[in-house]
């Protein structure tokens, strides 16, 4: 995945989950931010990121701020579609006869639904941006709506699919993601039963810079 064009900038501050304020060369500008996840050990005053600017009309805001270098040096992507775009182009990849983006499953919409020979399948991707002592961690914000995906990945292995829970790493030098059980305890219960149930939980490592992120490897936790 790769973004048409990119500008770089220093953050300042973010005021809402939904803008930043960064300087471009000198010049004050309110961006967009593409995660409305809390990244505060990411977005801290006098950091680098990195802007898009989508040609489309009718926003209030030029750029689109999309990733950022942690004060350890290493680069994120933040960008919260990212993941299902990589995802999409490594599935395209892997041989399956049928792919689906936004597959609806029971009370749900999955991310991916895919057919390979009389095989079926169902995944889930979430976006890992938090990171610690080398260890990645999913949620940094409770989230209802990923326990009932992960709910739903368990019935669809009881009927018979092939399920997955997988996180794509917007982070280089990490391999694990552990469920941020301080955050979102039932998050990480539900992740556990998942695992126990036969769902597989499928860790993406990544390759990062500033204009783009693409899937590495593959790893099975």
């Amino acid at each position: 995945m790769k973004y048409d064009n990119i500008t770089k900038a220093v953050f300042i501050s973010r005021p809402n989950r939904f803008i930043a304020e960064v300087e471009i060369n000198g010049r004050r500008e309110t961006v967009h931010v593409k995660n409305t996840g809390r990244c505060r050990e990411l977005l801290i005053p006098g950091s680098e990121v990195w802007l898009t600017a989508p040609d489309n009309t009718g926003r209030k805001t030029k750029y689109d701020l999309v990733a950022v270098r942690k004060n350890t040096g290493v680069l994120f992507n933040i960008d919260s579609q990212a993941p299902n775009k990589v995802m999409g182009e490594w599935l395209e990849k892997r041989g399956f006869d049928r792919i689906i983006p936004e597959y609806t499953y029971g009370g749900s919409r999955i991310d991916f639904y895919m057919e390979r020979g009389s095989g079926k399948y169902l995944t889930e991707v979430k976006g890992c941006t938090l990171e610690t002592g080398g260890v990645g961690y999913f949620p940094d914000a409770p989230t209802e709506r990923g326990v009932k995906h992960i709910r739903e990945l368990i019935k669809a292995k009881k009927e018979g699919y092939n399920a997955a829970l997988a996180f794509v790493i917007q982070m280089a030098g990490v391999k694990e993601v552990r469920p941020n059980i301080e955050t979102h305890a039932e998050f990480g219960k539900a992740m556990n039963e998942a695992r126990l149930a036969g769902v597989k939980i499928l860790f993406l490592t990544c390759h990062v810079e500033p204009d783009s992120l693409e899937i590495t490897d593959e790893t099975e936790g």
